[in-house]
């Protein structure tokens, strides 16, 4: 049995079973999946990462097909990339400004490490969906939003906002 081994064991016809989908068989392959060597069926020996790796290698793609279009295919997936970074550096920049918030009178506390990871764990132990809480501050969805993922400066979330979340959801976010 494989140095990984998920436990399962030969069917009753002697036979042995896929350490990734449980299928019993009479040949299986030894596979590296995901850092493990496993004992696979042939169905699941396409997942083999040594496989996947010397396809790469040689210009093919995963699929077994030729490699013509990589190439062509990496560089319009990093422009799309860069593309959205660019779009979304604009509407953090202009978006909340043209809310009609001042945030030179509504300045940003110092915000505790993890803030957004603690509004998140709060939100949810209230039940509430970020549309719900939204709602209930009267504040865009996309604000509440900036706070989770922890970009609360760059989005331009005043202060006040802050404050009406620890309220709401009974949570320390700023010192």
């Amino acid at each position: 049995m494989a140095k990984y081994s998920t436990g399962g064991s030969g069917g009753g016809d002697g036979g042995d079973a896929c350490e990734l989908c449980g299928a019993d068989t009479d040949s299986l392959r030894t596979a590296s999946i995901a850092g493990a060597t496993l004992q696979v069926c042939a169905d699941c020996a396409p997942h083999d990462d040594a496989k996947k790796k010397s396809k790469r290698r040689r210009g093919g793609n995963e699929d077994g097909g030729g490699g013509g279009n990589d190439e062509r295919d990496r560089k319009q997936r990093a422009a799309r990339n860069v593309a959205a970074v660019r779009d979304g550096q604009q509407a953090d920049s202009s978006h909340w400004e043209r809310e009609g918030t001042n945030y030179d009178d509504d300045p940003l506390p110092y915000l505790l490490s993890g803030y957004g990871d603690r509004m998140s764990e709060a939100r949810q132990e209230a039940g509430l969906q970020l549309s719900e809480l939204a709602d209930e501050l009267g504040v865009p969805e996309e604000q509440l939003m900036a706070v989770e993922q922890g970009r609360a400066a760059r989005a331009g979330v005043g202060g006040s906002l802050i404050a009406e979340i620890e309220s709401e959801l009974d949570v320390e976010l700023a010192e």
